[in-house]
């Protein structure tokens, strides 16, 4: 098992009826990254260690500081500060690339604060976001779909051991399992997909299925919508905002995905039921 995503504990279980026991247990890591723009501070991310550079990828693309990996010249861990441990990165951004840091902290200002509500703030999201091509309009089978959070839930290995962890994978149009990524947080999960996609050269992603094992925020159809995404499927529910971003993005948005049925709340067309 991978350190990196989880550490042992010692803990007391107990149940009704049954001495106390002693044990040991297993828990998702959680640390600081700090994150560095040419050395200068950017932000600080709590995540799971490991694939930190995707991380880092994919944040700066879904928040709009790069609009491609071309802009990002090298990330240098920041050994120097031992308080950090290593956790962390300095991207250099390539030279033209330039960090409006207003508008950085005003972005992070309404994040944190939930400034983002309602028709207006959707539109002018998608106005200043340099969004890839949804592609052409993907169908997938309605039965295909259904089978994706069981191949999901295999791919999950850290999250059996933990139950503590988020994931988000990508899945071809024929169903194949094409990357995953785990982390406490489910916006740092999808950031990391996001800087996979970024290295290997599979970015936008309009032919490809995004399956989330939690719930669908505004935020999560932001960064699919970043990567191109045209079907977003979660296994939780979605919030109002992300319905209605989804709407004027001209994404399709399931969600309750189970065995056996589904909620499709926006563009419905790109599932195909049995028979159709």
């Amino acid at each position: 098992m991978d350190d990196r995503l989880s550490q042992a504990c010692r803990l007391t279980r107990l149940r009704a009826g049954e001495p106390a026991e002693r044990r040991e247990d297993w828990l998702a890591r959680e640390e600081p990254l700090q994150l560095r723009l040419n050395g200068r501070d950017y932000s600080v991310l709590m995540r799971t260690p490991g694939h930190d550079r995707q991380l880092a990828l994919g944040h700066l693309l879904a928040e709009g500081v790069i609009s491609g990996v071309d802009e990002v010249l090298d990330m240098v861990r920041c050994a120097e500060d031992e308080a950090l441990r290593g956790n962390s990165l300095d991207v250099i951004l390539a030279p033209g690339c330039e960090v409006d840091w207003p508008a950085q902290s005003r972005a992070s200002a309404s994040t944190s604060s939930c400034g983002v509500c309602g028709k207006t703030s959707i539109e002018a999201v998608l106005a200043r976001r340099c969004l890839p091509p949804l592609g052409p309009a993907l169908q997938v089978p309605a039965a295909l779909l259904t089978a994706l959070p069981e191949a999901l839930r295999q791919a999950q290995p850290t999250f059996a051991q933990t139950g503590g962890l988020h994931a988000c994978a990508l899945f071809s149009g024929g169903g194949e399992l094409l990357a995953l990524r785990e982390d406490v947080g489910r916006h740092n999960a999808l950031d990391k997909l996001i800087g996979w996609a970024l290295q290997e050269g599979r970015w936008p992603c309009s032919e490809a299925i995004l399956l989330l094992s939690g719930r669908v925020s505004f935020e999560m159809m932001q960064k699919a919508a970043a990567c191109g995404v045209g079907l977003v499927a979660a296994i939780s529910a979605p919030s109002s905002l992300a319905v209605q971003f989804a709407e004027q993005s001209g994404q399709t948005l399931v969600a309750f995905l189970r065995a056996g049925s589904m909620n499709v709340y926006t563009h419905p067309q790109r599932v195909v039921e049995a028979g159709a």
